[in-house]
């Protein structure tokens, strides 16, 4: 039994993201996932760090010479979110709460210069009232009970599927709980939840960039705009995983 269970060969794709985590194996599905995910999620958001960049602080924990400015902050949160990612990977298999969110925020941001302001908090839920493309978000005081609300109403889903996970994004973009870093925040909540329920992840690219954000929008009215996007970004994720000869569920 003990033989048969060695060679079990991993079906899903956190099943395979593990597997070549525990043997330290280079050049797979999770070494492809960390860096397209951490260079597109970042580049999004501002990072100058260039794709080869990225993956030259995960292969090598060195950054390629370059005659730009590098920020500090952009090759701290590259780091960061590698570790992110892990943190996904290993709690996948867990009910979504409010302690990993506030955790991979934490991580996220850790040494970064914003955690020297004041008013950031840190791993916590914002202290300041903000606005998200001129619309108003959840004020500071109510974040943290909607947020249980919101989280308890998406956790009774039994059996959730990507329409759940993308309503469920959009909520928590608009809610928006952390001063800065919740669109990285959400996108790790978006891959971990698409690995609890073996549903195919999808990576927002600087190409979808204006189709996901008009997406997020206009959810409400139309949300097969967004949905369009997401399985776009859906469909070149695929090929990754017939790549690597790893199984996936067309829906």
């Amino acid at each position: 039994m003990r033989k048969n269970k060695a060679k079990h060969k991993p079906f899903t794709l956190l099943e395979y993201l593990k597997r070549e985590q525990e043997s330290k194996l280079s050049g797979g599905i999770d070494h492809k996932l960390q860096i397209e995910l951490t260079y597109n999620t970042n580049h999004i958001e501002g990072s100058q760090l260039s794709d080869e960049q990225t993956r030259c602080i995960f292969e090598t924990n060195t950054i390629g010479a370059s005659s730009d400015v590098i920020r500090v902050d952009d090759v701290l949160e590259t780091i960061n979110h590698f570790k992110c990612i892990d943190m996904v990977i290993e709690a996948a298999r867990h009910p979504l709460n409010q302690s990993l969110i506030k955790k991979l925020h934490r991580t996220l941001k850790s040494s970064t210069s914003d955690c020297r302001n004041e008013w950031f908090a840190l791993g916590d839920y914002k202290k300041l009232p903000n606005e998200v493309g001129g619309l108003e978000t959840t004020k500071p005081t109510l974040v943290a009970s909607k947020m249980f609300t919101f989280l308890t109403k998406y956790n009774s889903i039994e059996k959730k599927t990507m329409q759940d996970l993308i309503d469920f994004h959009v909520r928590f973009e608009r809610i928006h709980p952390f001063q800065e870093g919740k669109g990285r925040v959400a996108r790790l909540i978006l891959l971990k939840e698409c690995l609890r329920y073996n549903i195919v992840p999808f990576i927002i690219t600087e190409e979808l960039k204006l189709y996901y954000y008009k997406g997020l929008k206009y959810w409400d009215k139309e949300n097969s705009y967004l949905m369009d996007t997401c399985l776009n970004a859906q469909d070149h994720f695929k090929k990754y995983l017939d790549y690597f000869q790893i199984p996936y569920k067309n829906e």
